[in-house]
């Protein structure tokens, strides 16, 4: 008994580091990406782009993350390819590169392709990973992982300003460093992924068969019901992060910086609530903790228009811990609905998360310029009242119920 102790807690060990190293390649990741339109300033001025030219880059680095992730997802589903997992990672590396050496807005497109190409493969093979490596506690694996990814998106700018703003565009060569990091880590999980696909093949199979059992109908009115929730918090998210600072700074004529404070604590305070949701989900439900992410939001987001620096400051704080709470927490909700689609409901969820935020900012951009970016805001304060919606969910013991889980 004591020897096969041991060997499952040395099979569990060795679980939970695979599960850090995927939020560690998440997090390399998703700070490279973030940096790209954080720097768009820089390329504005060296080249003498238009706002149209550096629409089409952040179009090309938007489009190729989101599109790419479902059908990748679903590929892998009926082949999984662990060689994905560093592969994806040599793509960034590759337009990090491009960047450092961009000289025409051509090469600015294919550099953020690249990145694009590397964020779509990462995602969906490293939250199978994370699948594989959670146990019973699938919503804390999720949440782990995810982490990572806010992580470095907050890091982003703390990346530009003491990176690329001293050296200029040769200071993306640094970031290569990062990507070789994430290499290095995603081929040592790779070979792990590789042993478990192996074991776990047969199981996987019949699992995968369970989702029969689901009509096409039940299947679509859910993934319905979670496309409006993702609806009202990435696009309530694409108004904050790329339009609030404008609308604290007209408001209180304040300057840039004071503004950034507030997407700061934002930010900050997301990271804090996606480490949370999982385990919370884990613990008191899925539905639950969906509900709550969207709509326990809403009295904060609304109130938010109408408060002081400081105050809004605060209520960022509160926004970003429940709003994030919920983005991990809504994948395993879905993976759990289709057991045997792991990667594509990542790749799914991923790309239209990063589909819905850059196609908002578009819209909210124009919605501005045909008003005011005090009336976007403070219609964008009341996307997250269609966290109603979530009532609409079956309830986490029916759907496992039907879904064989």
């Amino acid at each position: 008994m004591s020897s096969t102790a041991t060997a499952a807690t040395t099979v569990k060990q060795t679980a939970t580091v695979m599960l850090v190293g995927v939020s560690l390649a998440h997090l390399l990741n998703d700070a490279m990406q973030s940096v790209v339109p954080a720097v768009f300033p820089l390329f504005q001025q060296s080249m003498k782009l238009s706002f149209a030219q550096i629409g089409w880059v952040a179009f090309t680095l938007n489009i190729t993350a989101s599109v790419l992730q479902p059908l990748i997802g679903a590929y892998t589903d009926r082949k999984p390819m662990p060689i994905l997992l560093p592969l994806g990672m040599v793509f960034t590396l590759l337009g990090m590169a491009g960047l450092a050496f961009a000289s025409s807005l051509a090469m600015l497109i294919f550099s953020a392709a690249l990145i694009g190409v590397g964020s779509s493969v990462l995602h969906p093979e490293s939250s199978r990973v994370a699948h594989l490596s959670a146990g019973k506690g699938r919503g804390l694996a999720q949440s782990i992982f995810q982490v990572g990814g806010n992580t470095g998106q907050a890091l982003a700018p703390l990346l530009v300003a003491f990176v690329i703003t001293p050296q200029g565009q040769l200071g993306f060569l640094w970031f290569t460093l990062l990507a070789i990091a994430g290499i290095v880590i995603q081929s040592y999980i790779g070979r792990w992924y590789g042993r478990q696909v192996r074991l776990e093949s047969r199981p996987q199979r019949r699992a995968a068969s369970s989702d029969d059992t689901l009509s096409k109908r039940f299947v679509a009115f859910v993934i319905g019901v979670l496309l409006v929730l993702l609806f009202s918090k990435f696009v309530y998210l694409a108004s904050m992060t790329g339009y609030y600072a404008f609308y604290f700074m007209e408001r209180y004529q304040l300057p840039l910086e004071k503004a950034q404070l507030s997407l700061f604590a934002l930010q900050f305070a997301g990271m804090l609530g996606t480490l949370l949701g999982g385990p919370l989900a884990d613990r008191f439900g899925r539905k639950k903790i969906i509900w709550f992410s969207i709509l326990g939001t809403a009295p904060f987001s609304i109130w938010l228009p109408y408060a002081g620096p400081v105050g809004s400051m605060l209520l960022c704080l509160a926004i970003g811990i429940i709003l994030m709470s919920g983005f991990s927490v809504i994948i395993v909700y879905a993976q759990e609905m289709l057991p045997g689609k792991v990667g594509t409901i990542a790749g799914l969820f991923f790309g239209l998360s990063f589909g819905m935020a850059g196609l908002g900012s578009v819209l909210l951009g124009w919605l501005i310029d045909q008003t005011t970016v005090a009336y976007v805001i403070h219609i964008c304060a009341y996307l997250p009242l269609l966290g109603l919606f979530a009532f609409l969910l079956p309830k986490d013991a029916k759907l496992m119920r039907q879904s064989g889980v």
